[in-house]
């Protein structure tokens, strides 16, 4: 309880400097004794205040489609994930639940997301389909219920008395669904400790980008001090080890060389499951940020996988890693989001498939959320 509040002290103090954040910053204002490199330094004290405004009209976006049940908009199948994804946007901005202009805004939607957990300890505001259906709560519920588990896990202790105890309710909840997930029986030995779809038989029964969001869910939850035995992070994280393809030098989308797909969002989501196990320094990290290099976030939306879960994952892992890593991809990709985000503040849905099928809460909350990894505000991707 110590560490939540301390870390409720943290983003008091210095969330509300709205302006806060890289672009609060120029060099000049740094100590000369100061030689220790900074996130920062890869754009200007002008640069990162364009990120700022960004940031801040991205947020203003999402402002005006707040629903009145306290959601974010999107199709009923999206919820309650697109709604914490909202809320985790807010929160990397310095925005708190209950303190300054959004405040309100953010309880309304943490109480929606509470509301959305079902009795068997799932969040998903639909009842999954009987059979797998691709746009359906049957193939979105694993990621709504890992991204709301997320999002509950970084507000937990920086509520009032009343939200935190439903939240100290629903995360234990949460966590013995995403448990009895993980320990279904798989075909195949090498999927063990992974996700995959609430309902589908398919030829594979676990995938890397369902895994590394329940591995999130996990860390932040633990590390809001609830029980999390090691036992099921350690399973996650040999799933997501075994999922790296030696032969490619990179992550892959499973175990499976039928479903061997390879996008920026695998990758990143990769490196990302890494450093939250502390090995962002390992050998399959550095080479998998490698192959991050070379996507072009700066052609915006046109590629064959989806932009913005792209942009949001690797960007991430980028940070991470750190370095040249962060230097060589951060202005490139933040000067692409900004030059392609519209009047209202808002951004493309996704070109890719059906990745359209959310809607733009969606793509302008991976947006903010890859534009403020310098930020470090949101606990679970501090480094």
């Amino acid at each position: 309880m110590l560490r939540s509040l301390f870390r409720q002290i943290v983003f008091c103090c210095c969330g509300w400097l709205i302006g806060f954040g890289p672009g609060a910053f120029s060099a000049a204002e740094e100590s000369p004794q100061s030689l220790t490199p900074s996130p920062r330094d890869v754009l200007t004290a002008a640069q990162w205040r364009d990120v700022d405004r960004s940031i801040d009209r991205g947020l203003d976006y999402l402002a005006m489609q707040q629903q009145a049940d306290g959601s974010f908009q999107t199709p009923a199948t999206g919820q309650p994930g697109v709604t914490s994804l909202c809320v985790l946007a807010y929160l990397s901005r310095g925005h708190l639940p209950g303190v300054g202009p959004h405040g309100e805004r953010l309880e309304r939607a943490i109480e929606f997301v509470l509301t959305t957990q079902r009795e068997d300890g799932m969040f998903s505001l639909v009842e999954p389909e009987p059979r797998h259906v691709h746009d359906g709560a049957s193939h979105a519920g694993n990621y709504n219920h890992a991204i709301a588990g997320l999002m509950l896990g970084e507000v937990y202790g920086m509520t009032g008395p009343k939200l935190r105890e439903r939240i100290k309710q629903a995360i234990p909840r949460g966590l013995e669904f995403l448990r009895r997930q993980q320990t279904r029986p798989k075909r195949n030995p090498d999927e063990k400790g992974g996700w995959r779809y609430i309902r589908q038989r398919q030829a594979i029964d676990a995938d890397l980008s369902v895994t590394s969001w329940q591995l999130m869910f996990m860390r932040s939850a633990r590390n809001a001090e609830f029980d999390v035995p090691k036992e099921w992070i350690d399973d996650a994280m040999a799933y997501i080890r075994r999922c790296f393809n030696h032969r490619q030098g990179t992550f892959a989308y499973s175990t499976h060389r039928s479903y061997g797909l390879v996008t920026p969002g695998i990758v990143g989501g990769g490196i990302v499951s890494l450093s939250l196990g502390g090995e962002h320094e390992t050998e399959i990290a550095q080479l998998a940020g490698q192959k991050v290099l070379k996507y072009s976030f700066a052609r915006y939306n046109t590629s064959s996988y989806p932009y913005h879960y792209g942009a949001y994952y690797c960007s991430q892992a980028m940070f991470q890693l750190g370095g040249d890593y962060w230097r060589q991809f951060y202005p490139k990709m933040s000067r692409a989001l900004m030059e392609n985000q519209h009047r209202d503040g808002s951004w493309d849905r996704e070109n890719f498939n059906n990745g359209d099928y959310f809607g733009r809460c969606y793509t302008t909350s991976l947006s903010v959320l890859a534009l403020t990894p310098a930020y470090q505000l949101l606990p679970i991707y501090q480094r």
